[in-house]
């Protein structure tokens, strides 16, 4: 599933801003406050809504007011466009509302266009629990069976039909977009020395050692893969291995050509065990549908933040797709200028922007300058770092 266009109301600041023709990797920048970590949330709480249900999502937030946009009538409402298994284009639409201070759908759709030039045809259509399902999966096709509808009512109005129908073999869209975002991995940042050794890194990301002796016993060619780049980037570092005590925990060894014994995590910097944490995360053996981080740069050095943006690319071209924001200008040389957006905030609420639709960035990068720079001169119009 490749994400296309993300359009997103009335919540929190983003009272209508839209994400279109979205590319394999996308960063996002722009001044603390216009809605970075509002965007990344948007994809946390579409995960927890088909999880948990969105009275439980809701209220992780503070509630249905404190979700919806200041002032702005109408419910929360979120539409993803994407590229299901079989190409086709489908669209998934969530409407959030409160309904005598409960949380309810007012409207879930889930729908595929069938053809090059074919209709959207509506695979799940429901509001305020009650609904219909295609149930023949054959019916997908342009040229299949007649369409087998079927009435649905849920049990309870605040839990996605996603959700509901999903476990069934019957809706097999229906039940690849449920696995495809219930697999989505987000992170607010890269774990450091502090959280390593912690049983998870957040309720999305495993544990560093576990996965690094993962791929250490059963793809050595990725493990020796990240420790080539931990050598080349890391002044001193010759070895990583990943250990089990004698109670079983699993802990990671680093050695240094400067001293004769190998030390713990415990004792490397911070911005090595970052580095090593994104590289494990990166060379995932099946890469998620949709990673996305905030801030991966955090604590590098300037020197390896552009080349990081590059491991990114290349974690999104080897089948996954890839969100990330940045504070940092040397991140940002890394990425191409189709792969740049920008928030800008006014009046209370933020609009998208991207960078290769303006025509001065656009003529600036093909004269040779990169889009870290242009940023820091303030030519992203709105989004100064």
């Amino acid at each position: 599933m490749r994400i296309e266009r993300i359009e997103i109301r009335n919540y929190r600041c983003l009272q209508r801003t839209v994400l279109a023709d979205l590319p394999r990797m996308a960063v996002v920048v722009g001044p603390n406050g216009t809605g970075k970590s509002t965007l990344f949330d948007v994809f946390r709480f579409l995960q927890e809504s088909l999880t948990s249900g969105v009275a439980v999502a809701v209220a992780r937030r503070g509630g249905f007011e404190a979700l919806r946009t200041r002032a702005q009538p109408g419910p929360v409402a979120i539409t993803i466009e994407f590229r299901e298994s079989g190409g086709r284009l489908a669209a998934y639409i969530l409407e959030i509302a409160e309904d005598s201070g409960r949380v309810v759908i007012r409207r879930e759709i889930l729908q595929c266009r069938l053809g090059a030039q074919g209709k959207p045809r509506r695979l799940l259509s429901f509001r305020g629990g009650s609904g219909v399902a295609i149930t023949e999966e054959a019916a997908y096709e342009p040229d299949g069976a007649e369409e087998k509808r079927r009435e649905f009512r849920l049990d309870d109005p605040g839990v996605p039909a996603v959700k509901a129908l999903g476990h069934f073999r019957d809706f097999r869209i229906v039940s690849e977009f449920r696995n495809i975002v219930e697999n989505w991995r987000i992170s607010d940042a890269l774990p450091g020395a502090d959280v390593v050794c912690a049983e998870h890194w957040s309720s999305q990301t495993e544990n560093v050692a576990r996965v690094a002796r993962f791929l250490y016993e059963n793809h050595r060619d990725l493990f020796d893969r990240v420790l080539k780049t931990m050598k080349s980037r890391v002044p001193g570092v010759e070895r990583i291995e990943a250990r089990t005590t004698e109670d079983g925990r699993l802990t990671l060894w680093f050695r240094d050509g400067a001293f004769a014994d190998p030390f713990t995590v415990r004792q490397v910097s911070d911005g090595t065990i970052r580095l090593f944490a994104c590289l494990v995360l990166l060379h995932d053996p099946k890469p998620r549908s949709l990673l996305a981080v905030e801030s991966p740069e955090n604590r590098l050095h300037a020197l390896l933040r552009s080349e990081l943006a590059g491991e990114f690319r290349n974690y999104a071209l080897r089948g996954g797709q890839v969100f990330l924001s940045t504070h940092s200008p040397d991140f940002l040389d890394g990425a191409d200028l189709d792969e740049v957006f920008w928030l800008v905030k006014s009046g209370g609420v933020s609009t998208a922007r991207r960078a290769s639709d303006d025509d001065l960035l656009h003529r600036l990068v093909e004269a040779g300058d990169r889009p870290g720079a242009l940023w820091k001169q303030g030519l992203f119009r709105g989004a100064e770092p």
